[in-house]
């Protein structure tokens, strides 16, 4: 009597297991990077080469955003600091503050040899969302509308979920999210009231003509 099934089909459960186990393993590949903290999860908040407090430097001593980041109103992105800037302020050859501080060693080193020093990343996009820092700052969104109160912070760690809902809700309540431009980078500024919020952001909405984008092409490029 003739088989009923042709001979390769035997190898068929062998095809089917290892099919499902690299079906399994890649899901949870995917899952475990683009669901770990360094993407999706407040509260990231990694160990840095050097311990930097904005608290101190931007709370404290009042220094603007925009001596760091230099770029973060001109440019898409918002720029890490070169070691040069922070020698401005901790040269030992200057005497200046903690100039000799062994906590600034890897500043030091980054400066002489010229290689960058490595930052541990925290606020991160996928790569498939264009995300424009300059026309937000230039539009009236702060920094603390996705960094969170990022002057009181000792350690920078990730204090909003930046996923699609989030940016979504300021698409489409822009005025609840905007200040005055000259208002951008006080990070202690807030309205006198939510009603005050409402109205002078609606008013910025029209003058400046915002007009967020809500359809999937204004962030998937």
């Amino acid at each position: 009597m003739a088989n009923i099934f042709p001979r390769w089909s035997n190898t068929v459960p062998l095809k089917a297991i290892v099919a499902l186990v690299l079906t399994a393993t890649a899901a949870t590949g995917g899952v475990w990077y683009y669901c770990s903290p360094s993407y999706s999860r407040v509260g990231y908040m990694p160990t840095q080469p050097v311990p930097y407090s904005h608290a101190i430097h931007v709370g404290q001593l009042g220094l603007d955003c925009r001596y760091c980041h230099t770029f973060v109103d001109r440019s898409e992105h918002a720029n890490i600091p070169s070691p040069s800037i922070c020698m401005n302020c901790h040269s030992p050859d200057l005497g200046n503050i903690k100039g000799d501080d062994p906590l600034l060693a890897p500043i030091r080193d980054s400066y002489a040899s010229g290689l960058p020093v490595q930052w541990v990343k925290i606020h991160n996009t996928p790569d498939y969302v264009y995300f424009n820092h300059s026309v937000h700052v230039n539009r009236g969104v702060s920094c603390v509308e996705c960094h969170g109160q990022i002057n009181e912070e000792d350690t920078v760690y990730q204090s909003k979920p930046l996923g699609m809902a989030f940016c979504l809700d300021c698409h489409r309540n822009p005025e609840q999210h905007i200040r005055p431009l000259d208002k951008v980078f006080d990070l202690t500024w807030k309205a006198d009231s939510a009603a005050q919020q409402s109205e002078q952001g609606a008013k910025f909405v029209h003058d400046w003509k915002v007009l967020p984008p809500q359809s999937c092409s204004g962030c998937h490029r």
